[in-house]
């Protein structure tokens, strides 16, 4: 029965060994709310996790059964990511991004969280005393994990009071220590939801090159500003990238939210072309390879996994064909998200909640996979420990790099009437009680 008393949420808590509730993993939280869960005998609205709330792309699920009937399945992949699969990811950052990539600077990785944890790994190593990882947060908290566990420096800022005109100087401020290696982002972003403006694109990319510091560009919701239908191949709107403002880019682009492909653990690095080509003193002797993108592939990457599942590359390569050729709309089909982020948010603004992150620039922030909730009176755990109470799982801001007051919503589980008639009934509910 909801609302759980608050002894039980500070038993199960101590007895799963959380030390605090605004650090935990999105893991943590997970295993929190299904024990609370077992306590309550009811179930939790889950908003805390990203699960694609849509069936996964049968281009990718049927290639990849053609490609294992075919015998691949005994076969080790090509490190470096089989020609199909290389092919496809350059034409598809061209047709969507309009920018150029070479075949052979499109890597696949077993997820963006293998491609983001081994780039780091070699960001951090590329140049002697560039040892630290600027976050413009709020961001993935896994991502910043990452850097910890491979005893990178981190550098962060919040960037909701540097938009605009304001982020060049607080960008500058932290670059001229000079010991910035990487800026790493996610757009649209998780979990504010906003989106980067051409001029911020424009100050971060004319900074990196500046400042020599290279742009880890996290794409995995890509194209999911829906204020813009960017899914027609070769078409204006584009997806709005830092590639187009500098060369010291790589980009992460993941199968698991754009064709609901989570499962199968499948993404690309691309790395732009003078990223790859680069020649650094310190990794040639290190890694004895001539090249930056040698280096990733055959020193770090290989070594982590010996390669992206084969049939898996079949996969993301056949659906990145489809969606090409314009015969395959993963932005009309993610739409759905944007449908159901307007609805979840207008459940909590009519139950007395605010947007945190509202804005980009001038314009509202669109409705989408994510956005961010606050509440009277109350900070980031207070909120977080109340919703939970009620039987509603979510993440806390802090955990996000995000130094406001309030809970990040994923809307991806919210599949049907009932799931969102159930938030509605709790959020009533906690508002009563608060």
């Amino acid at each position: 029965m909801f609302p759980i008393s608050k002894q039980t949420l500070e038993d199960t808590i101590r007895r799963l060994g959380i030390v605090k509730m605004t650090s935990a993993t999105i893991r943590q939280i997970c295993a929190l709310a299904a024990a609370l869960e077992e306590e309550a005998g009811e179930r939790f609205v889950h908003l805390e996790i990203g699960n694609p709330g849509l069936p996964a792309v049968m281009t990718g699920v049927n290639a990849e059964i053609e490609a294992l009937k075919g015998g691949i399945a005994n076969k080790y992949p090509d490190i470096a990511g089989i020609p199909r699969l290389k092919k496809a990811g350059s034409e598809f950052v061209k047709a969507f991004l309009d920018i150029d990539i070479s075949p052979r600077g499109i890597v696949p990785t077993v997820g963006s969280m293998q491609g983001c944890f081994t780039m780091l790994l070699l960001l951090g190593q590329r140049v002697p005393g560039k040892d630290t990882m600027l976050y413009i947060n709020p961001g993935f908290p896994a991502q910043r994990n990452q850097a910890k566990i491979l005893g990178l420096k981190e550098a962060a800022f919040d960037i909701y009071n540097y938009r605009g005109d304001r982020l060049e100087p607080k960008l500058r401020s932290i670059l001229d220590n000079g010991n910035v290696t990487g800026i790493i982002y996610s757009n649209p972003n998780n979990p504010a939801w906003t989106n980067l403006t051409e001029q911020e694109l424009d100050t971060i990319g004319r900074l990196a090159t500046e400042y020599d510091v290279f742009v880890l560009e996290d794409l995995a919701y890509f194209g999911m500003d829906f204020r813009h239908y960017m899914g027609e191949p070769y078409r204006e709107p584009f997806v709005p990238t830092v590639a187009k403002y500098t060369d010291n880019y790589i980009l992460l682009l993941s199968a698991s939210k754009i064709f609901s492909y989570a499962g199968q653990r499948i993404a690309l690095v691309c790395m732009g072309d003078k990223v790859a080509a680069r020649r650094f003193p310190y990794l040639e002797q290190f890694y004895e390879m001539p090249t930056f993108g040698d280096a990733y592939i055959y020193g770090v990457l290989y070594t982590a996994s010996s390669g992206t599942a084969h049939s898996a590359q079949y996969a993301m390569a056949a659906m990145l064909e489809e969606a090409t050729a314009g015969r395959l709309d993963f932005v009309g089909l993610c739409g759905e998200y944007g449908r159901r982020g307007g609805r979840a948010r207008k459940i909590f603004l009519d139950n007395g909640f605010h947007l945190v992150y509202d804005r980009d620039g001038y314009r509202p922030v669109s409705d989408g996979f994510f956005f961010t909730a606050g509440y009277k009176g109350m900070d980031s755990e207070q909120l977080h420990s109340a919703l939970l109470r009620f039987g509603v799982s979510s993440i806390p801001l802090p955990s996000t790099g995000s130094k406001q007051d309030g809970v990040r919503i994923c809307v991806s589980l919210l599949d049907n009437d009932e799931a969102f008639n159930i938030l509605d009934e709790r959020l009533k509910a906690f508002r009563n009680e608060h």
